[in-house]
């Protein structure tokens, strides 16, 4: 009697194991980077310091050169950084996917122009002068921006299209960058600070200006992960996601608040800094596809990424001054941007 033996094959990889896998040592490859940046941020300035510098001026935090240059100057803006980068990735994403159109950004519904008007008007009837005031004044104006936005959109009546959003956005951007421009332009010396902060800076914000914008940044950013799952249905269409159970209508105003949130948030910390939120989205979604969810979660660590070593670069670059981090972005984005947007893949949500 002959037995025969069988042999099962070896288990296939499914393309969907290879992605999951990719995706998740990018990420890890993402936070290795992200380590890096901070202690490079820690490290590198006007008078920078070797590892073993920030290692004792983080530990001591005694009144010595280095504690004092780590505590006082560099771990501030680097967790301003952090935030703000963040923020304005997943804000980004965000906008994207709401209103499937991969060239948005959070400033095309409005949210940085209100933010930057309101601000305008706290420094001119206020005599707001301090980044302090900055934060609750641009966060209302962000937050006022957005609902407007909104409400223009829902005026004519029926379901509200990406397209009607951002046609709103665009105009109500146009009107109140020019009114604010005009305000700054009557009374030049009262809006000088003003002007950095409108370039995008982290080095004026201080500790305590975070920690009261950052719960807002963290609802923001869990709401963001929350809708990631419905957002990906959205991306099929109205209707095809609705006939898959999305409330697309509740989806688009929970993103909508968790973009007020994240872009407010950021704009009230730093100004607004460009590209950000308009080239981190693309740079991912070329790794990762179109799933929100691992979209969103390597938006925000990108971007983190890419706000810390602008910041460096622009100290390292015009010491002993430095250059404003919303300028570097606005540099290296631009040529980044046409060569992501060239590539089909890119491109697509």
């Amino acid at each position: 009697m002959t037995t025969r033996t069988t042999v099962s094959a070896p288990p296939r990889t499914t393309p969907h194991g290879t992605r999951s896998r990719r995706r998740t040592l990018g990420l890890v490859a993402i936070l290795g980077a992200l380590l890096v940046a901070v202690l490079l941020s820690l490290a590198l300035g006007t008078n920078p310091l070797s590892p073993g510098a920030v290692w004792t001026g983080l530990r001591a935090h005694d009144d010595s050169e280095a504690s004092v240059l780590v505590w006082t100057l560099r771990i501030p803006r680097t967790v301003v950084g952090l935030a703000a980068g963040a923020a304005f990735g997943v804000a980004g994403a965000l906008v994207q996917a709401l209103t499937r159109n991969p060239l948005a950004d959070p400033g095309i519904l409005g949210v940085n122009a209100g933010a930057g008007f309101a601000v305008t008007l706290g420094v001119g009837l206020f005599g707001v002068t301090s980044a302090q005031g900055y934060v609750w004044f641009a966060f209302v104006g962000a937050a006022l921006a957005t609902l407007l936005v909104y409400a223009i959109g829902a005026s004519s009546g029926g379901s509200i299209s990406p397209i009607t959003l951002v046609l709103a956005g665009v105009a109500l951007a146009a009107v109140l960058d020019g009114v604010g421009t005009f305000l700054q332009l009557i009374d030049p010396e009262t809006f000088t600070r003003l002007r950095r902060w409108g370039v995008g800076s982290i080095n004026d914000t201080a500790l305590t200006d975070t920690w009261q914008v950052l719960p807002f940044l963290a609802g923001g950013l869990v709401l963001a992960l929350v809708l990631a799952r419905a957002l990906n249905d959205v991306a099929l269409g109205d209707d095809l996601a609705r006939s898959l159970g999305t409330n697309v209508a509740r989806t688009r105003v929970l993103g909508i608040v968790a973009v007020t949130l994240l872009a407010g948030g950021g704009t009230a910390l730093t100004g607004g800094i460009g590209f950000v939120g308009l080239m981190v989205p693309h740079l991912v979604r070329w790794f990762t596809g179109p799933d929100q969810r691992w979209v969103i979660a390597y938006s925000a660590l990108a971007a983190a990424v890419l706000v810390l070593l602008a910041d460096v670069l622009g100290r390292v670059v015009a010491r002993p001054g430095e250059i404003e981090v919303g300028i570097v972005t606005a540099l290296v984005g631009a040529p980044v941007l046409i060569m992501l947007v060239r590539r089909s893949r890119a491109s697509g949500l």
